[in-house]
């Protein structure tokens, strides 16, 4: 009888939760915890623990049971080499390895002998090898792993930028579907892109199956003319019959450093070549302008995801008539044009299809569109950091009925804590549905608009403050009480928070961010603060009976995205 009630128990019940609500259903009971680890462990194929960063001891815990896993993510910042060779075999067929502080290009070599029939693999890596040893390993990982279907490439530091993907297209497997090579030395992007039109048999000899192509180069120095791409370089990539999504940047500190020999000429024959594209991402292409961006828009009439950066001649006209020729776009953004005004966004308001809205930098936007904005029953992420908009347009965001999840007013000097006020306090679904905010560098911002948030944010998750000076330890205190009030059931757990540069706190916060508040709390940003000053103390304090939970001193951005890479447990 207790056999087939856990047996029950496992298949009407505990197969139906995530990985963190197994973990705590464990901790109830040891017949629970038979149950999750005999019973749901053994059957589970995919298994994703990029939200925290395990030790080493806690992984090989973890992993114990599942033995029947195909797909696994790891946020490796942590572990070892030792660690990540256990967890690799021939039953793998798709791998995700983030954040890999700790691990030399070695891993790439255990990879090509240990799972040979890996389909997909994304690595973050550290250059913490020579370029010749760096692609040595690559190649033999490549040579190992025949059947690679998607293959994306991280490579963060400074010796490796340059070399590091130099051998890589001699070895890529004809199966290949989805390439990303970051960051790419802009001679060896060209050279990619001239196998499109080595020979007219390209796709049997090459990458016939490529559905995807990601390439991003940061180049030190001006690229030679003749060896920068071109027009043709554009215009071959119609070969690949496939290709859905696009996405060429380049990015550098210096922004004169571009691809100067495209003008909208090259992204017509493009657009022209590549009619079946779903996604295109094109950043540091500063001589095109709206004609080039339009011919995409009309041409593309399956496109869902149009990203562009830096785009300084990309005005309103391109998106005159959006709604007539590109009416499936689910995913917009519009990262630093700075021509893009209200009436550009008014346009896209009669997309019905758009999820996503990336106004970043754009600081022409302002209240008179975001009534259009409210319209858009699907949108979910809005991006509006730098934008002119008030704390009147906030009471037209927050009394609509746009299912966001995702909003960042970073910047947006006019808005106060009235603002948070007329978004969160009103009649609209934002209150219900926003799980991260991000109101960094708010100068109207203060306590009051933290109580706001804690009152009526029960979905938060994520909260950026950064630099917002009039934050006192009122407001730690106010989420500390949210925070115990979700433990008992009243809401979600904050996961980050970015308390970065707020002068005003002091260090008798610090009670209420140790423990047993901020339970759920994963990570941590304190820079510039007077916490700063003393990190051991600080650490120890914090992060004591709290090993997943990361303490950031150094100013990264909300989980650290762009620094994984000079971070240790607990602190950095």
């Amino acid at each position: 009888m207790e056999e087939v009630t856990r047996s029950v128990l496992a298949e009407e019940i505990l197969n139906r939760l995530d990985l963190e609500n197994l973990c705590s259903v464990a901790c109830v009971s040891t017949t629970l915890r038979s149950a999750v680890v005999s019973g749901v462990l053994p059957s589970l194929l995919s298994l994703d623990l990029s939200f925290f960063s395990p030790d080493d001891e806690t992984l090989n815990h973890m992993l114990r049971g599942c033995i029947g896993l195909s797909s696994l993510t790891l946020n490796c910042l942590r572990l070892n080499a030792a660690s990540v060779r256990g967890v690799l075999g021939p039953h793998l067929r798709e791998l995700h390895l983030l954040r890999c502080s700790l691990l030399s290009s070695t891993v790439l070599t255990s990879i090509g002998t240990l799972c040979p029939n890996l389909r997909v693999l994304t690595l973050e890596m550290a250059d913490l090898d020579s370029p010749v040893v760096f692609q040595s390993n690559l190649t033999q990982m490549l040579n190992g792993c025949p059947y690679l279907e998607s293959l994306q490439l991280n490579i963060r530091g400074i010796l490796v930028d340059a070399t590091a993907f130099q051998s890589v297209r001699f070895s890529l497997p004809e199966t290949l579907k989805v390439l990303r090579l970051q960051p790419l030395l802009e001679s060896e992007a060209i050279l990619l892109m001239n196998r499109f039109r080595v020979t007219g048999t390209y796709l049997s000899s090459s990458l016939p199956q490529l559905v995807k192509l990601d390439l991003e180069d940061r180049p030190e120095k001006e690229p030679f003319p003749d060896g920068d791409l071109t027009y043709t370089g554009l215009q071959s990539l119609g070969c690949c019959q496939q290709l859905t999504s696009l996405s060429l940047v380049r990015t550098c500190y210096n922004r004169k450093i571009s691809f100067k020999r495209i003008n909208d000429m090259g992204i017509f024959l493009l657009s022209e070549a590549c009619k079946g594209l779903e996604s295109v991402r094109l950043g540091g292409f500063p001589k095109v302008s709206d004609a080039g961006f339009a011919s995409l828009l009309h041409s593309c009439r399956n496109l869902k995801k149009f990203e562009v950066r830096g785009a300084f001649l990309l005005s309103d006209l391109a998106f005159h008539d959006v709604t007539g020729s590109s009416c499936s776009l689910q995913e917009v953004r519009l990262s630093m044009c700075p021509l893009i005004t209200s009436e550009a966004v008014k346009k896209l308001g009669l997309c019905g299809n758009l999820e996503l809205l990336d106004l970043g930098s754009c600081k022409s936007i302002s209240d008179s569109c975001l009534n259009s904005v409210s319209a858009l029953r699907k949108l979910t992420s809005l991006n509006l950091a730098g934008a002119d908009v008030t704390d009147s347009g906030m009471l037209a965001l927050g009394k609509s009925d746009v299912p966001i999840t995702q909003l960042s007013l970073r910047g947006c000097k006019r808005i106060s804590d009235r603002g948070i006020s007329n978004l969160l306090n009103n009649e609209g679904t934002i209150s219900k549905t926003l799980s991260t905010l991000d109101l960094g560098h708010m100068p109207g911002i203060s306590d009051r608009a933290i109580h706001t948030i804690t009152r009526y944010c029960k979905a938060l998750i994520e909260l950026s403050l950064r630099s917002c000076f009039h934050v006192t330890d009122s407001s730690i205190e106010s989420l500390a009480t949210r925070e115990r009030q979700a433990e008992g059931g009243g809401g979600k757990q904050l996961r980050k928070l970015n308390v970065h540069n707020c002068v005003s706190l002091t260090t008798g916060s610090l009670r209420w961010l140790s423990k047993p508040s901020f339970a759920g709390l994963h990570w941590l940003g304190l820079g510039q603060t007077r916490f700063a000053g003393r990190k051991e103390t600080i650490t120890a304090t914090i992060c004591g009976q709290r090993p997943w939970l990361t303490l950031c001193f150094d100013g990264c951005e909300l989980g650290c995205y762009d620094g994984w890479e000079f971070h240790t447990p607990q602190r950095h």
